[in-house]
């Protein structure tokens, strides 16, 4: 495969990247603005749209730094897979990956719903001692129903 061909592989065709402040609002802001991006693009939204409020909730709840925002970055690709980002402050409170969560505990049922919903997501460290949170998710192949949580 040449490198031409590899660019326009992992190029996406769709970018919209916003900086929101670390509250509450902002995470609400972050889900709304998911949805009427995606619309505008002609794609449903619904599934992006929990994974959104999943990872600003915690960008918010966990990765707060006093006085720093954090970032919602939407990637669609021509395959119709949307890459999902939010970078936040604390590189110092990374999610595990693959840590079982207890039916009756307090936390991590957020990074179960992204798990269900996504087909991959990970974590990665940023400059500046922060981390991106991401997803990537298969639009119009998942079940709308939603995730057996």
């Amino acid at each position: 495969m040449s490198q031409e061909s590899l660019a326009e592989i992992t190029t996406p065709v769709r970018h919209f990247t916003i900086q929101l402040s670390a509250t509450r609002r902002g995470a609400r802001l972050a889900r709304l603005l998911t949805e009427r991006r995606l619309d505008e693009w002609g794609e449903s939204y619904d599934a992006a749209a929990q994974v959104v409020a999943e990872l600003a909730s915690n960008a918010v709840l966990h990765g707060r730094v006093q006085g720093r925002d954090f970032r919602l970055a939407l990637k669609l690709h021509a395959d119709r897979t949307l890459r999902i980002e939010v970078t936040d402050a604390r590189g110092d409170r990374v999610p595990r990956l693959s840590v079982p969560v207890a039916d009756n505990a307090e936390g991590g049922r957020g990074l179960r719903i992204v798990s269900a919903y996504a087909h991959r997501w990970g974590v990665v460290e940023t400059p500046a001692h922060g981390k991106t949170v991401w997803a990537e998710l298969a639009l119009g192949r998942q079940d709308l129903s939603g995730p057996a949580v």
